[in-house]
């Protein structure tokens, strides 16, 4: 169910608070025996955090209610929504989320991911106060969680980190050589600067005559 928002409504969220001012109007305005009841909310927002739209996704019982990642992104795409955050009020005023509340916001980025909606914030309500999983740290760590990410998705995780890891080796390896290669030049300039023959050079330096003579036509650095 859309939720109809004034001119007002329609801002850009800087932070939790600014949305808590809006969502707590709405769960004050709603019948006192739904408001007895889990509902869980969608505010979707374009990429400048503005709210487009505010939809009540489900509405449970007074313990839970039940969210399917399908029906919170519908409305995103339809609406052209690139950022949402989920809300849900706990009825009992208990702000601590729970293993439940944990794992459907993992599922839901895990999701968003897929389809490339940005999951900013999973907020938990009540008439008097509130709490963000976003300044709690936990959408921090849930963003990190592989229990719902699809098994193609980390195959190719594995993959991309296998890259990194040997994109990092070779450029490792060369800085080396660069490094090396440096530090003979300026060996062999030293050394022949000193009246030392081709061929002591290259004694000194475990080189043959010609990788001598090719570090003389080069600069010092």
């Amino acid at each position: 169910m859309n939720i109809k928002l004034t001119e007002r409504d329609k801002i850009r969220i800087n932070d939790a608070n600014d949305l808590y001012d809006i969502m707590q109007r709405i769960l004050l305005r709603e019948n006192k025996i739904d408001r007895e009841k889990e509902h869980f909310w969608i505010v979707g927002m374009n990429q400048a955090l503005v709210i487009l739209y505010i939809e009540l996704v489900s509405m449970g019982s007074v313990k839970s209610t039940l969210v399917e990642p399908m029906n919170v992104f519908r409305v995103a795409i339809l609406k052209g929504a690139t950022r949402v955050i989920a809300v849900h009020n706990h009825p009992s005023g208990n702000m601590k989320p729970s293993e439940e509340d944990k794992q459907c916001t993992d599922r839901l980025i895990q999701v968003g991911k897929i389809i490339d909606i940005q999951v900013e914030d999973h907020m938990i309500i009540s008439p008097k106060t509130y709490i963000s999983f976003k300044n709690m740290g936990l959408m921090e760590e849930l963003e990190k969680s592989l229990k719902y990410v699809p098994t193609y998705q980390l195959i190719e995780k594995i993959r991309n980190e296998e890259r990194t890891i040997r994109d990092e080796a070779v450029n490792a390896e060369k800085a080396l050589r660069v490094e090396a290669e440096k530090r003979l030049t300026n060996a062999v300039h030293y050394l022949n600067e000193k009246d030392m023959s081709v061929e002591h050079i290259g004694e000194v330096l475990n080189l043959t005559v010609k990788e001598v003579q090719r570090f003389l036509k080069r600069k010092k650095k």
